[in-house]
């Protein structure tokens, strides 16, 4: 398993520092935001073959994959015309990522509101055949630009649980539709007591699936569910490890919610738990 990090979690600093940072804590790859990460608004314009290439050899040089290219939009807005600009940006990062050399092209699914917020009809089945239907020519343009696509499960947006995971998957029955596993973002008050027992599931439902993995910890405050680095909460990885260990040779995982003071504790923490199990 390659660890990295999410490289806007990394001490600040240029795209280029923030990469050699990465190489000098003993991250593999990174998992990039570029609109975390400098002042462009990545919309079409910004995203030229040129940069693509430049920032190809920047991780190169560093000997750091770039495991994700993060572009995390609304494909569920009732917003017509915003809709229609959130499909073209996508296929703008499918060009971008194909030039770049990254992993996957990693989303969320959203929300049915203009917001993007949290609200009960996020779990019916109308949002969920919604988002299928907007995310089909997504998936397409992603099939042409010879680019994975990988959306992260997470209960309070639309393929919120393994079950809903699996019927987007099947609906739109593409190679390159795979999948980020983040089992923290799985998880809700509501049923992290049950977790284990999600984890399970979702590595039955769609482990075949999984692309690369996000590593962080939770803990519950005030009856919220709280995001840590991990080792810092009530996670025990020992099977979601075992599991990558076993069937997924070299999966990128990167670590969410670290601060450049523990980053490097939370990937020797992952690091000694996978040579352990």
């Amino acid at each position: 398993m390659q660890v990295g990090i999410r490289l806007h979690d990394v001490a600040a600093g240029t795209i280029e520092q923030r990469a050699h940072t990465a190489n000098e804590q003993g991250f593999a790859c990174a998992h990039i935001a570029l609109s975390k990460l400098c002042d462009y608004r990545m919309t079409l314009p910004e995203l030229t073959p040129g940069w693509a290439m430049y920032l190809r050899k920047v991780f190169a040089k560093e000997d750091v994959d770039i495991a994700v290219l993060g572009c995390y939009l609304n494909l569920a807005t009732p917003d017509k015309a915003a809709l229609a600009r959130t499909q073209e940006v996508y296929k703008a990062h499918f060009r971008f990522a194909s030039l770049l050399g990254c992993g996957v092209v990693g989303t969320e699914t959203g929300a049915p509101n203009t917001e993007y917020r949290f609200e009960e009809a996020c779990h019916t089945e109308t949002a969920l055949q919604t988002f299928i239907t907007n995310l089909r020519p997504v998936v397409q343009s992603a099939e042409r630009a010879g680019v994975i696509f990988a959306l992260e499960p997470v209960y309070k947006h639309i393929m919120w649980n393994p079950k809903q995971t699996r019927k987007v998957l099947d609906a739109i029955d593409s190679p390159n539709l795979r999948i980020i596993f983040d089992p923290v973002n799985l998880l809700d008050v509501s049923n992290y007591e049950n977790r284990e027992e999600i984890f399970a599931e979702a590595i039955e439902t769609f482990g075949d699936e999984i692309a690369m993995i996000h590593l962080k910890d939770f803990t519950v405050e005030d009856g919220k569910l709280v995001a840590c680095a991990a080792g810092d909460g009530m996670m025990d990885y020992d099977a979601i490890l075992r599991y990558a260990k076993e069937h997924k040779p070299y999966i990128h995982a990167t670590l969410e919610n670290t601060k450049p003071e523990n980053a490097v504790r939370a990937r020797e923490f992952i690091e000694q738990r996978y040579e352990a199990v």
